[in-house]
Formats: C-alpha cells, sequence, structure tokens
C-alpha cells in the first residue's frame, strides 16, 4: 500500500496524504505504479463528461472532462509535455535540452505544443460517441500510463538525484512491479473496450518506441518531463486508434 500511496500522491493534488504516511524512499518507485493511479484519474475524466453531457452540450462536456483531470493532477503531465517539446524543440545538444527543461518558464515549441495536443484531445473525444468515449477514456489512461512506465525498462534516468526536479531518480521495474503494472494498465482495456478497438493499443506502442528512440538519441536516457510527455502522446495516439477504428467499422 506504501508504493500505490506514494503514486497516488506524487501524481494527484488530492490530499491522499492525509491517509498515507508513506517514507521517502517509495517515492522512486511511483512510475512503476504509475498505472493504478489511471484507474482514478481515468474514472474520474470519464465520470464528468458522462454526467456534464446530461447538463451541457457534448462539447462544453468535453472540456469539463478534460479540465478535472487537470484539476486532479495539477497539470503535472501537461507540464511535462510543454517542457519537452520545448527541450527538443530549442535544444541542439543534450546538456542544452536538459537545461530547457528544467527551466521553469514557457517557450514558443512548449505553448505550440500545448495548444496543438490540446485541440487535437478536444476535436477526438468529441467524435465519438458518448458511451464510447467514456470506455475509451477509463481503458486508455491506465493502459497508456502502463506503456509509459516501461521507460525504465528502456533508457536509464538522463540526470541525477542532485540535479533532477523532483529530487530523486526513478527506480527500474523488477518482475513483481511490472505484472502488477500490467494489470492495472491493462484489465479496464480489456474489460471495457470491445475485441474490435483493441488494435488501437498499436498506435501508442510505436508511439512509445519512436519517442523513446528519440530520447536515447537526444539526452541517452529520460528525466520525469520525458515521462509526462510519453504518457499524454501515447494516450492521444490511442484515441487517434480508436477514432480511425470507430469511423472505419461505423
Amino acid at each position: 500500500m506504501n508504493n500505490i500511496g506514494a503514486a497516488l500522491i506524487f501524481f494527484t493534488r488530492l490530499p491522499f496524504w492525509r491517509i498515507f504516511k508513506v517514507p521517502n524512499e517509495y517515492f522512486k518507485q511511483v512510475i512503476n505504479y504509475w498505472s493504478v493511479v489511471g484507474w482514478l484519474t481515468g474514472t474520474v475524466m470519464a465520470g464528468v463528461l458522462w454526467g456534464a453531457s446530461h447538463v451541457f452540450p457534448l462539447h462544453i462536456a468535453v472540456v469539463l472532462a478534460i479540465l478535472s483531470r487537470l484539476l486532479i493532477t495539477g497539470a503535472l503531465h501537461e507540464d511535462g509535455l510543454a517542457d519537452f517539446f520545448d527541450g527538443f524543440g530549442g535544444g541542439t545538444s543534450k546538456e542544452r535540452i536538459l537545461a530547457i527543461m528544467k527551466d521553469s518558464h514557457i517557450g514558443t515549441y512548449g505553448v505550440l505544443g500545448l495548444i496543438f495536443y490540446f485541440l487535437l484531445l478536444f476535436l477526438l473525444i468529441s467524435s465519438l460517441p458518448l458511451h464510447i468515449a467514456c470506455l475509451v477514456i477509463m481503458a486508455g489512461d491506465p493502459l497508456c500510463k502502463f506503456i509509459g512506465s516501461l521507460i525504465t525498462l528502456r533508457l536509464p534516468y538522463a540526470r541525477n538525484e542532485e540535479t533532477s526536479k523532483a529530487k530523486m531518480v526513478y527506480r527500474s521495474m523488477v518482475l513483481r512491479t511490472f505484472i502488477l503494472s500490467a494489470v492495472f494498465g491493462l484489465v479496464p482495456f480489456i474489460v471495457l473496450l470491445p475485441m474490435k478497438y483493441w488494435l488501437g493499443a498499436i498506435l501508442p506502442i510505436l508511439t512509445f518506441l519512436l519517442l523513446t528512440s528519440l530520447m536515447n538519441k537526444k539526452i541517452q536516457g529520460y528525466t520525469g518531463d520525458c515521462c509526462g510527455a510519453l504518457f499524454l502522446m501515447c494516450e492521444l495516439s490511442f484515441y487517434l486508434g480508436i477514432v480511425a477504428l470507430y469511423t472505419y467499422l461505423v
């Protein structure tokens, strides 16, 4: 429970610290339990979408659903996405990329990246019928967090503990944590989505491989910002795949 408590405290702004008294060493494994948090954020986002759609037009409900996750997470992943775009867009060396990503100011690449990310996210969710959109959100959030967490198996951490933003280096998965993360990541996907939509998982896997290859080439590792960006881009590609499948099947 300490590992799950640490993940809930780290990845959300909800007062889980009142419930869990977690020693600091457990926070080094939070990424291994990331998919557990997806059950919470995905369910809340889908619940807000479902509830708000019965009061407001669908496009307003989609905005409120997106806003609900931003409030729960404190825009943690979106901050990482902006820093990722700034660093990899404006940096020409490993040292420069890492320095830009650590800078608290947002640049042109970060602004443009967030604009197009939110625009595409809004359009993709709005393109699906309400009941399918809710199921896709509840399945896609933990699935893509599980896929994103595999970065610890593919790349080393690009900073040391002293120079990292969070002042810690994530531990790589062992077999036990991999199995647990896989269970939490895959069960909603398998249970909630009809089999005809399972091909939608191909795009986030390809996105993971592409982005981690880019990270390896540019900075020979990953950072916390890279994790946030990786999750959001995998999730976005998952929605792209689902919308493409829905359009083709209909």
